[in-house]
């Protein structure tokens, strides 16, 4: 009998184990509840299932928005005027009538556009004294023909704005443009521009050392057939994105060796990230709640139920806290903690290995959850820095992989440059030509 019993158990045990893993498949996990990205989704149709909440507004442009609609300009290029010669119903002749203006409509196109040749001559002329005097070139006019700053800065932008391969960059320009050009000149241009643009690349890294938020993450990227990663550190004016071979804190200690004094820096939870100095830290609540969705969805756990909604409480509390309510007592915050502090107190269902680990980290790292309640600037969450990052995917998506550890790197300095343009509502193009324009300095 009892050796029964004990055969009984480990049946028991085993069934229990095998449930659990039977439960991953049935209900897996995809990016609707866990961290995983839409790109790894089972090709299957699902339900959208948003993290936002309802708030009864309407579908579309919501009341007193600003309309936007093409204007007529008050100095058009060109007119053409349509007088009418003769009666159209009589058939007089009315040339010598007086004219009366109606009506007008404008017409807005986009011309014919063929590349500039400028061509630069230098002469001499010979002093009494015997000597020739010869004038210069531009410093930037080195080679007996050369594509210019116009063409730089479009191919720059091109390149790290609309993400164009090299290939269809070159049939754009050709087409559009009729500019004749090959994949190595291409190449050369963003190499050139690339130089120009280091000294801003440096300058946004060091704003950013200054600023007193960031925000951090990183994503996978196929780099000369390499699993590699770029990082990305922003705030809501500057965007710094890098490649590295390393996904670890190695990678955060090259490029912000003394890290953020005066930041609390917003992540993902990655326990790299805690290993740099800051002035605080702020977990992104998207990433928990979306884990939170897969045990209330995969589990029906009650704690996980109680848990995502203190957390969106607390996103309702933070819309509507005013400036002065931050580092003075504010009962809606006080209540927030209170609640936050009594259910890491309770245990959860030591059945849910994930809920278990879950729950461990929320008490590890409960001194970071909630710090967005109290500094104004600080997010609830890291999806700046998510957006900040996706167009790698994006750029991979459309161009595959990066053939070099420098092509990485060209990408990561004018997507650094062009995602600060956008942010700072300036134009992008403009940027680039601004930077296109200085001279390559040794």
């Amino acid at each position: 009998m009892q050796l029964l019993e004990e055969r009984l158990a480990v049946l028991e045990k085993e069934n229990a184990f095998l449930r659990e893993r039977l439960a991953k498949y049935e209900n897996p996990k995809n990016s609707r509840n866990s961290s995983i990205p839409p790109s790894k989704d089972e090709n299957r149709p699902l339900k959208t299932k948003s993290l936002r909440q309802q708030t009864g507004a309407k579908v579309g442009g919501q009341k007193g928005h600003e309309g936007n609609t093409l204007k007529m300009t008050e100095h058009p290029d060109q007119i053409i005027d349509y007088v009418p010669d003769f009666c159209v119903e009589c058939g007089s002749d009315l040339q010598d009538v007086p004219v009366e203006f109606i009506g007008k409509r404008q017409v807005v196109d986009i011309p014919i556009i063929k590349p500039q040749y400028v061509e630069h001559r230098i002469y001499q002329k010979q002093c009494n004294c015997g000597h020739a005097t010869c004038g210069n070139f531009p410093q930037n006019v080195n080679a007996s023909i050369s594509y210019g700053a116009n063409t730089e800065s479009l191919i720059g932008y091109l390149f790290s704005r609309q993400y164009m391969p090299f290939d269809r960059m070159r049939e754009f320009l050709n087409n559009a443009y009729h500019l004749p050009i090959s994949i190595g000149g291409i190449h050369e241009l963003l190499n050139r521009l690339t130089v120009k643009a280091a000294p801003a690349y440096e300058l946004i890294k060091q704003k950013i050392v200054s600023s007193k938020v960031v925000g951090t993450d990183e994503t996978g990227a196929k780099i000369d057939g390499k699993k590699c990663w770029f990082w990305t550190w922003q705030n809501d004016h500057l965007t710094f994105i890098a490649p590295s071979d390393n996904r670890g804190f190695a990678t955060i200690k090259s490029n912000f060796e003394n890290g953020f004094k005066n930041a609390v820096l917003v992540h993902d939870c990655w326990k790299s990230h805690f290993q740099i100095q800051a002035l605080n830290h702020q977990i992104c609540t998207a990433h928990l709640l979306r884990e939170l969705n897969y045990f209330i969805e995969v589990h029906k756990d009650k704690w996980a139920i109680k848990f995502q909604q203190l957390i969106r409480d607390a996103l309702a509390v933070k819309q509507k806290m005013k400036h002065n309510d931050y580092g003075h007592f504010h009962q809606p915050k006080s209540d927030i903690e209170s609640r936050f502090l009594e259910l890491l107190e309770q245990k959860v269902d030591e059945k849910i290995a994930e809920l278990v680990s879950f729950h461990k980290r929320m008490l590890k790292y409960k001194a970071f959850l909630f710090n967005f309640l109290k500094y104004p600037d600080v997010p609830p969450d890291n999806n700046g820095s998510e957006r900040a990052i996706r167009n790698i995917k994006v750029k991979q998506k459309i161009s595959g992989q990066f053939k070099s550890f420098g092509g990485a790197m060209n990408f990561a300095i004018l997507r650094s440059i062009t995602d600060t343009a956008i942010k700072n509502s300036q134009n992008v193009l403009k940027a680039l030509f601004t930077i296109a324009r200085l001279e390559v300095t040794d």
